[in-house]
């Protein structure tokens, strides 16, 4: 496996490799209206709870303690001006992925890379083992594949925080698909990790490597992302606690996050209980609904669209037919 600690310059994602996962990954889909997973899959099970928000702040802040994300997300983004913009447009690149069609998932890989080439510029200042000036690109395939690991890590926490423990059997499987997600992000299988078990392995190496480290900058972005500034969005006191509990112990340090331990245990006494009473048109998200009436020959209703407003910050999943 690649050592996390060296900061690499030269590896970088390929148009080539993207169609060729494509190419693959086309002929082993059962059923295009299902999309790449089908509705049996444990990536739907997963991803279709709204719980998935719970991990949101985690997934965003770990993204913020690599330098070059960090520095992309500063200059490239509306991460400050507009965080809740950050947040529909990442979740409406994962839940098309997901839940809509194959052909749906596959243009929005192609838009996403698309999107990626354009994004590069220069570290502002020195921080673990980066130079201040040195340059970034997107699709430096160590950096894509920290993006895609602290997603598919916070949506399996979040997963666990408020419902049953997966089994290992599933996790397993939810990893195996999500090696499949990690192709139309860009990453060749080559540069992914075996299975869950390695999968920690290496986010574990990362947590502790010179890989990763906190700028005075991107504890500035973390910290106003966790006071909710720039939306009208005021980010509830468990919420806060319980996103410390979920960061790796440095980074609690590095973002200079007080955890408050009582608050984050109260959190995770009382949300299960919660959300196992919530409706299902809350609990699942609107793109799961979506993809449901899909199934079913119908168009998303009204519920399904308000949800993905919500969610994605449009009625409907991108490229739908």
């Amino acid at each position: 496996m690649e050592q996390p600690n060296v900061v690499s310059t030269a590896v970088q994602a390929t148009r080539a490799d993207l169609e060729r996962h494509i190419a693959a990954v086309a002929p082993q889909v059962r059923r295009p209206v299902e999309g790449i997973f089908g509705a049996d899959s444990v990536s739907w099970k997963i991803n279709r709870e709204s719980a998935l928000f719970l991990g949101a702040g985690r997934a965003a802040l770990l993204q913020l303690a690599h330098p070059w994300v960090a520095a992309a997300l500063d200059q490239h983004s509306s991460l400050l001006a507009k965080p809740i913009a950050r947040f529909h447009n990442t979740f409406r690149v994962v839940f098309t992925m997901i839940f809509g069609t194959s052909d749906q998932a596959f243009t929005s890989a192609r838009a996403l890379f698309q999107m990626h080439t354009r994004i590069t510029g220069e570290v502002p200042e020195k921080v673990a083992g980066y130079e201040k000036g040195s340059r970034y690109e997107a699709l430096n395939v160590p950096a894509l594949k920290w993006v895609y690991a602290t997603l598919i890590e916070s949506a399996v926490i979040a997963y666990q925080c408020v419902l049953p423990p997966l089994r290992s059997d599933e996790l397993a499987q939810y990893y195996a698909e999500s090696k499949i997600l990690a192709g139309l992000f860009g990453l060749p299988p080559r540069a992914l990790p075996e299975d869950w078990s390695a999968f920690e392995a290496y986010v574990a190496e990362m947590s502790n490597s010179d890989a990763l480290g906190v700028s005075d900058r991107a504890r500035y972005m973390a910290q106003r992302i966790m006071s909710g500034s720039g939306s009208r969005v005021h980010v509830p006191r468990w919420y806060r606690a319980l996103t410390t509990e979920f960061l790796p112990e440095r980074f609690r340090r590095e973002l200079q996050f007080d955890f408050e331990q009582g608050s984050a245990a109260s959190a995770r006494r009382w949300l299960p209980r919660v959300y196992s009473r919530l409706p299902t048109a809350i609990r699942f998200v609107g793109p799961y609904r979506e993809a449901q009436e899909r199934l079913q020959g119908r168009p998303p209703g009204i519920l399904a669209q308000r949800s993905n407003v919500f969610w994605i910050g449009q009625p409907r999943m991108p490229f739908s037919s």
